[in-house]
């Protein structure tokens, strides 16, 4: 069967042998070990946690995938979606920009579910188990699908959530892990983009916590499309093409989805990560111009007249809002909420959007001060391919004419251009949330483990999940 050319193209990319070089590799290890870390740290979060666990009380699952920092041991398809929410939860794992956003952390929900489940299976039956190198790998292509599809497509403008993109890349990576030739990974690929979903959970005024784990969900969806799919289910051929009732007619207005280029490992040597404080990425740069002024602004806030924020279209697009922010996912992707937050404390945190937080007046009232306007120039390098800046700038004018510098800031602490910054503030996060959640000899093991490249790049990642496990798991 001929499939449409993308699902082609993504099949024989996600079944073939990627030998990836030095950058991609240990690129790949920062963003799994960041990935765990965030998921570690919401578990300090019960919106999350009442999510997780077995669909069935006492359910047995044998060769079960654990979720990280629990003591669950479950079927891998609820696995996908327990690691996948925890990893997005906080809006703190990494993050790709261009036509269309997106987490390309998310895959590794369903990346992890299944491969650790596999590893045990494997070993029970005396093959060799999956190693770390295989998820990274794995991890290397599923970014790659999700960032390149990315770079042309905007799925956000007709109204899709960008998860569909996690359902494609993990989908077919995963059915690659389990086996499946290339036919299989078709098949499986194609019925994922079949299961676009509307993003009205993630704009005012339905703005809700489904954006937290619609990450979770796709996993899900993707194992067991790629389960069904290495059974034997049939595809589409023209998912996408088909006239009428194909993805492009349906969604997109006749036009094509399109890959620009081909796939190697471009999107994970350039992801972007979340650092210092979790934020929707469109914003990083504005919270950390508004950190800067912190110490001139603080004690000067009966004082100010006009706060100006000068952004990109994309942010104007998803994070400008005024009125009532109801609830911490409307706030996380609210750029006046985080820039204010950041003015008055000179730090962010998870909790600076739950409730309590939230009711410190001040905020609001810094808010009706703001006006958010967008500068050309940062909009074209925002979409320039050789710069992929995402700069924001915050200027403070007082009631007595005078005002502070205006701050700005082109490139992200967590972006390409800053890692030599980064790299050692990411690790110290990781640490942070590891010790948070788990008990310091425990920590203390998944450290060491993790310290030289070469042996945890070999390790099995089914032991590497028992490290993580809750005590009684």
């Amino acid at each position: 069967m001929q499939f449409d050319d993308v699902i082609e193209t993504i099949a024989d990319y996600a079944v073939s042998r990627l030998e990836p070089g030095e950058l991609a590799l240990q690129t790949a290890e920062y963003t799994l070990i960041d990935s765990i870390g965030c998921a570690l740290l919401a578990l300090n979060y019960p919106a999350c946690t009442k999510l997780l666990g077995p669909e069935i009380d006492g359910t047995a699952v044998p060769d079960g995938s654990r979720v990280p920092g629990t003591a669950y041991v479950l079927e891998p398809m609820k696995a996908a979606f327990d690691t996948g929410a925890c990893i997005r939860w906080l809006d703190f794992n990494d993050t790709w920009l261009a036509a269309e956003w997106g987490h390309p952390s998310d895959n590794y929900g369903a990346i992890l579910g299944v491969a650790d489940h596999l590893s045990q299976a494997n070993r029970r039956a005396g093959r060799p188990p999956i190693s770390v190198r295989d998820v990274l790998i794995a991890g290397i292509k599923a970014y790659e699908i999700q960032g390149i599809l990315a770079l042309s497509n905007s799925f956000n403008r007709v109204g899709i959530d960008h998860v569909v993109l996690v359902k494609v890349a993990s989908t077919a990576v995963v059915a690659a892990l389990m086996g499946a030739d290339r036919s299989q990974a078709a098949n499986a690929v194609s019925n994922a983009w079949l299961d676009a979903t509307l993003r009205t959970y993630r704009h005012a005024p339905n703005t809700g916590s489904r954006k937290s784990w619609a990450a979770g969900d796709a996993c899900a969806r993707a194992v067991k499309m790629a389960q069904m799919a290495v059974r034997g289910e049939m595809g589409y051929a023209s998912a996408l093409t088909a006239q009428g009732w194909g993805f492009q007619d349906v969604w997109f207005s006749g036009e094509e989805i399109t890959l620009t280029q081909s796939l190697s490992s471009y999107v994970m040597e350039n992801v972007l990560f979340k650092i210092s404080f979790p934020a929707e990425f469109h914003a990083q740069t504005a919270v950390e111009a508004a950190f800067a002024l912190h110490p001139e602004v603080a004690n000067r806030l009966d004082e100010i007249e006009k706060i100006t924020i000068t952004t990109q279209e994309p942010a104007i697009r998803i994070i400008d809002k005024t009125g009532p922010l109801t609830n911490p996912a409307d706030r996380d992707h609210c750029i006046q909420y985080m820039t204010a937050v950041g003015l008055l404390k000179g730090e962010l945190t998870a909790a600076d959007y739950e409730d309590d937080a939230a009711s410190d007046p001040r905020i609001d009232a810094l808010r009706a001060k703001m006006v958010v306007v967008e500068d050309t120039r940062y909009t074209a390098d925002y979409l320039d391919p050789s710069k992929r800046s995402i700069a924001n700038a915050v200027q403070v004018e007082f009631k007595d004419g005078t005002s502070t510098a205006k701050i700005e800031v082109e490139y992200p602490i967590g972006h390409r251009r800053r890692r030599e910054e980064g790299i050692p503030l990411l690790k110290s996060k990781f640490g942070r949330n590891l010790r948070e959640r788990l008990s310091g000899e425990r920590s203390s093991q998944i450290l060491d483990a993790i310290a030289d490249s070469s042996s945890f790049h070999a390790m099995p990642i089914d032991d590497v999940m028992g490290l993580l496990a809750a005590p009684g798991s």
